[in-house]
C-alpha cells in the first residue's frame, strides 16, 4: 500500500501533471497541497474517471488541500478541531487497510504555514498553528494507532535537509523554534519515514524556481511523511520522486512516496 504527498502549487495549472503521475504511480492515497482553488472548482469527476475518490478543502488563490484515494475516505475532518483558522490547511480521513482484520489508517494531509520570517506576525501564527496541530494529533493517536501525518511541513529537520546549512541557519524553515515543533511531533511517537531508510546525500523535496535551484540541487527537504509506531514495522521504503520537477512548468515541490508492506505483522 502506497501513500504520497505533493504540493502541486496550483491544481488548475498542474492537473495534467497530477493525472500523468498517478497513471505511472498508482498510489493508494495522495495528499495534495496548495490547490489554489475553491471546492466548486475542484475536478472531482476527472479524478473519479482516473480511479480516485477525492475529498477537498479549497481556498481561492491560496492554500487548499485534498486527499485522493482508491477507497473512499470516511470520517473526513477539515482543519484542526479546536483551533480557529480561516485558512484551508488540513484535511484528514480514514481508509481501510488490506487483510481480514478490518483495520484502518488515519491519514492527515497538511499544508503547514510558511511563516515568512522569524519575528513576524506570520511566524507567530505558525508557532500557534503548530501547537494546535500537535495537541490534536496527540488526541488522534489515542483513537487511531495507525496514523500518517504527511504534507508540506515548511520545516527542515536538521542541516542534512538544507543545501547550505551555514548560510540558511536561523532563516525560515531552518529555525530552532520551528524544529522544536517538528521534534515535538516525533515525541508523540511518530517517525520520519524517510529517515528509516538509507538515503542519498543532499536529498531534497523543494527547490526554488530562481537561480537554477533544481539544476544545481540547491534545495530543502520540507515535505515529510510521519508515521505512528504501529505502522513503523510495516514501512518498506520512502522515496522522493524528483521526476515531476523536470516537467515543463513544474511545481517547485516533488512528491514523497511511502510504501507499507502489509504482509508483515505490525504487532
Amino acid at each position: 500500500m502506497k501513500f504520497a504527498t505533493w504540493n502541486i502549487n496550483s491544481l488548475t495549472v498542474r492537473l495534467p501533471q497530477v493525472l500523468d503521475w498517478l497513471a505511472h504511480n498508482p498510489v493508494d492515497v495522495l495528499a495534495l497541497q496548495e490547490l489554489k482553488l475553491t471546492d466548486d472548482k475542484f475536478p472531482a469527476e476527472v479524478f473519479m474517471q482516473a480511479g480516485y475518490s477525492a475529498v477537498c478543502f479549497g481556498q481561492k488563490t491560496y492554500n487548499g488541500v485534498a486527499l485522493l484515494s482508491r477507497a473512499p475516505a470516511s470520517d473526513v475532518v477539515r482543519n484542526i478541531p479546536g483551533f480557529s483558522d480561516d485558512m484551508s490547511r488540513v484535511i484528514s480521513g480514514t481508509f481501510p487497510l488490506p487483510g481480514p482484520s478490518h483495520q484502518t489508517v488515519r491519514v492527515i494531509g497538511g499544508y503547514f504555514p510558511n511563516g515568512q520570517e522569524p519575528g513576524s506576525d506570520k511566524f507567530e501564527y505558525k508557532m500557534s498553528w503548530l501547537k494546535g496541530l500537535r495537541d490534536w494529533v496527540q488526541s488522534e493517536l489515542l483513537i487511531h494507532p495507525n496514523l500518517i501525518l504527511m504534507g508540506d511541513y515548511n520545516i527542515t529537520f536538521d542541516d542534512a535537509d538544507v543545501w547550505d546549512p551555514v548560510t540558511l541557519r536561523d532563516t525560515i524553515h531552518c529555525t530552532e523554534e520551528e524544529r522544536y515543533h517538528l521534534r515535538a511531533l516525533i515525541a508523540l511517537g511518530l517517525h520520519d519515514s524517510f529517515r528509516l531508510f538509507e538515503q542519498p546525500e543532499k536529498s531534497y523535496s523543494w527547490w526554488d524556481y530562481r537561480d537554477l535551484g533544481f539544476r544545481r540541487n540547491r534545495g530543502l527537504r520540507i515535505d515529510h511523511i510521519l508515521i505512528s509506531q504501529a505502522l513503523k514495522p510495516l514501512a518498506q521504503s520512502c522515496k522522493i520522486d524528483k521526476t515531476p520537477r523536470k516537467n515543463e512548468r513544474p511545481s517547485d515541490h516533488a512528491p514523497v512516496v511511502l510504501t507499507l508492506d502489509y504482509s508483515r505483522p505490525n504487532s
